[in-house]
């Protein structure tokens, strides 16, 4: 007997999507409604085309879900996405700068940013190749990516197309989905069954080499890293991280204003829809710096629930990788989870002043039908991984009854 998928939906992943789907529409509302009504445009603008995005995620989550996972197996299938992925990064270069960064496409009424796709696609990227080296892995350990060739063969080498990826979005240059990329990266690499003293040792190296890259900033000045060809708004950045009270109204705006709303959020917030920073003062608030807003209007407690609910689904997805019996299908689930935890740090780490702020939006809050789409689709995978475990798992577990059973009317 076939048993179908929707019996095997996993709602404790689903249901908190949903939740925090329909927040996120909330607080995109919450966060244009005045400045459109300002500017005499619909107030309902903004919400109207991520509810848009929304429903095509819904449509792209119930596609995913029927879809064979064997067709994320196929070599053919990942390199035609690959391709399709470098194309549309080389086009990007070709259109006009958002903010200091190129990275958009925009083809009329209709813009869409290849980089924020290409997190899925790395995702899926490693864990079909560490799939493919499961045995090496078990056997050379972390030496298994080197084995065989120090420098990769060109064109035939997984390395070589990662490394032209991660290259071709920094030069963008977007920093933010650069380091949501390498980070998750190195989760992926850290769970494709490497020893575990590695994920002890690459993050003690990271904290270390990010502190020296900053007090090499602070020690040559910003203004000398503003030189550096590409970055010269990053510098920008760097400068309102030390200390954005000493250009409180340029390259510090942003984050001396992410203060002041977190700091009048209190513990319960002025109620929502009553922040004062989202009327101008805080620019662009429905994206990278939604969350501050969040906090101004619902509290540290409120905020801090919405967190909660992000976790508990980023911990769901965790899970389905850790139960999961086939490496392709553990490792893609727990690197999409990684991915999800890795954006939401970022985002809190830049505005809350612990990195530099980066630009990347937050999971389900922002404005950002294509965020928003990237993510559905993440879940939409972790959710078929999972129901096709359980699925395999039921199966046999049938089996072996049947076996024992015609065992027993043997005897």
């Amino acid at each position: 007997m076939k048993i179908k998928k929707r019996h095997l939906l996993n709602y404790s992943i689903l249901i908190p999507y949903l939740i925090l789907s329909v927040l996120g529409l909330i607080i995109v509302y919450s966060t244009t409604s005045a400045t459109l009504i300002q500017a005499g445009a619909n107030p309902f603008r903004s919400v109207l085309n991520q509810g848009v995005f929304w429903v095509l995620s819904l449509i792209a989550i119930l596609f995913i879900y029927n879809l064979r996972l064997d067709f994320l197996k196929n070599g053919k299938v990942l390199s035609a996405a690959m391709i399709v992925e470098f194309i549309l990064l080389l086009a990007s270069r070709f259109f006009p700068a958002v903010n200091g960064a190129h990275g958009w496409i925009v083809l009329g009424p209709v813009s869409f940013q290849p980089a924020e796709y290409l997190k899925i696609i790395m995702v899926w990227m490693l864990a079909y190749f560490f799939d493919q080296m499961q045995g090496e892995v078990g056997i050379y350990d972390y030496q298994a990516i080197f084995k065989g060739r120090l420098f990769p063969q060109v064109f035939h080498d997984w390395r070589v197309y990662f490394t032209i990826l991660i290259v071709m979005v920094m030069t963008l240059p977007d920093l933010g989905n650069a380091t949501i990329i390498v980070l998750t990266s190195i989760i992926i690499f850290c769970v494709s069954g490497v020893a575990f003293r590695w994920f002890s040792t690459l993050l003690v190296t990271i904290i270390v080499g990010s502190g020296t890259f900053l007090g090499l900033i602070g020690l040559i000045g910003v203004e000398t890293f503003s030189k550096v060809p590409l970055f010269g708004y990053v510098a920008r950045r760097f400068k309102a991280y030390f200390n954005p009270f000493l250009d409180a109204t340029d390259s510090g705006l942003q984050m001396t204003h992410s203060y002041y709303a977190m700091s009048n959020g209190g513990w319960f917030g002025r109620g929502l829809g009553n922040s004062i920073e989202k009327e101008g003062y805080l620019r662009e608030a429905q994206t990278d710096f939604v969350f501050s807003v969040v906090i101004e209007e619902l509290g540290f407690v409120g905020a801090s629930l919405i967190l909660a609910l992000l976790f508990f689904l980023v911990l769901r997805m965790i899970m389905v990788g850790i139960k999961a019996k086939d490496a392709f299908n553990s490792i893609l689930a727990m690197g999409l989870a990684a991915f999800l935890l890795m954006q939401t740090f970022v985002n809190i780490g830049g505005i809350s002043g612990i990195i530099p702020s980066t630009g990347v939006t937050f999971p389900f809050l922002s404005q950002g039908g294509n965020s928003l789409l990237v993510i559905s689709i993440a879940v939409a995978v972790v959710l078929n991984i999972d129901a096709n475990e359980r699925r395999q798992a039921i199966y046999q577990e049938a089996e072996q009854a049947y076996y024992q059973e015609a065992d027993g009317y043997s005897n």
